[in-house]
């Protein structure tokens, strides 16, 4: 380093950054007389790629976004928040042409970001007033509704994650809600937390913990705070991957 060369302290910038990130993740305390919502990510590092949101619509709707980036780190936080703030922007011209909203999305995505970039993503819109939760699932690990009768159904893809294709044409399906369904959404550092055997958790080792914490759980919050612990008493607490929940609870 020459004398003239200048030491540049980052330090500061890293903080804002990463209290910019976990700001955008934070649960309602309230959303609805008719949803009861919470959500928990839990990084591997000061700054990643997973995210949620919980976006209020207008007509007493509710947006719950949980998406996941390539990568770790910096570039995975860069991704993320730029699909996140293209999802708010898209929001307010597409109205509630869901496929129009991930088409704006994906080409932004696709526009702005380095090759071999790409985000899997959930969006949802739960309207209380039909009881209906209608969805895209952008390459996503598949959501779970946990019916109050014990039925399961899979969020399964309709379209491929945003940004890894110029033109992806994204496909809205819809499933009716009653009153104590569940909607578990995840990212893959939830499934794929292993024990000291190399053994996964996995969807069944998620799926029994939905289907017993559903019982005895009081509320979202305290669901997504049984996840994780069963997780980790899997795992032993061993993290690899950026690991995100998002619970709605139909009331």
């Amino acid at each position: 380093m020459t004398t003239e060369e200048m030491v540049v302290d980052v330090s500061q910038d890293w903080v804002l950054a990463c209290d910019g990130q976990q700001g955008f993740m934070q649960a309602p305390c309230t959303v609805s007389d008719s949803l009861d919502c919470s959500a928990r990510c839990r990084q591997i590092r000061a700054l990643g790629g997973d995210c949620y949101s919980f976006i209020p619509l207008k007509s007493d709707q509710l947006a719950l976004v949980v998406g996941d980036a390539s990568g770790k780190g910096l570039a995975a936080a860069l991704m993320i928040a730029n699909v996140q703030s293209s999802l708010r922007t898209a929001a307010l011209f597409t109205g509630n042409d869901l496929g129009a909203l991930l088409k704006a999305v994906n080409h932004q995505a696709y526009s702005s970001s380095l090759a071999n970039r790409y985000a899997t993503l959930f969006y949802g819109v739960f309207d209380n007033a039909k009881r209906t939760l209608r969805y895209i699932n952008a390459g996503h690990n598949p959501p779970v509704v946990l019916r109050r009768d014990g039925s399961v159904e899979w969020l399964e893809t309709s379209g491929a994650p945003v940004g890894m294709f110029p033109d992806s044409i994204y496909k809205e399906k819809v499933v009716e809600l009653e009153a104590g369904d569940l909607a578990i959404a995840y990212t893959d550092g939830v499934v794929e937390a292993t024990n000291q055997n190399g053994e996964e958790w996995g969807v069944q080792g998620l799926l029994k913990t939905d289907i017993y914490g559903a019982q005895r759980s009081q509320n979202a919050g305290d669901l997504v705070n049984l996840i994780f612990h069963s997780m980790d008493d899997f795992s032993q607490g061993h993290q690899t991957d950026d690991a995100t929940l998002a619970v709605v609870r139909v009331v």
